[in-house]
């Protein structure tokens, strides 16, 4: 998963982009993460609720949803 970009909830901006620094294995209880502004945080995660992956920027304004790999909240709101 280590450079997998997914979308983390956020109480401010709803869902915020991140990249996964360090790979995740079952039963981590963290997922190691930079934000878009560069700050890194080691998100709590449930093992069975991942965050949702983010789309390739090339699916970014995509016109129609079922063309996107992953559809989801987050990918809707961000498209």
């Amino acid at each position: 998963l280590q450079y997998n970009r997914v979308w983390i909830p956020d109480n401010e901006e709803v869902w915020q982009s991140a990249e996964i620094t360090k790979n995740y294995k079952a039963g981590d209880r963290f997922l190691h993460v930079q934000l878009e502004d560069g700050t890194e945080l080691s998100y709590p995660v449930d093992p069975g609720a991942l965050p949702p992956l983010r789309n390739p920027d090339i699916l970014v304004g995509e016109n129609d949803l079922t063309a996107l790999s992953y559809l989801h909240e987050p990918a809707v709101l961000h498209n």
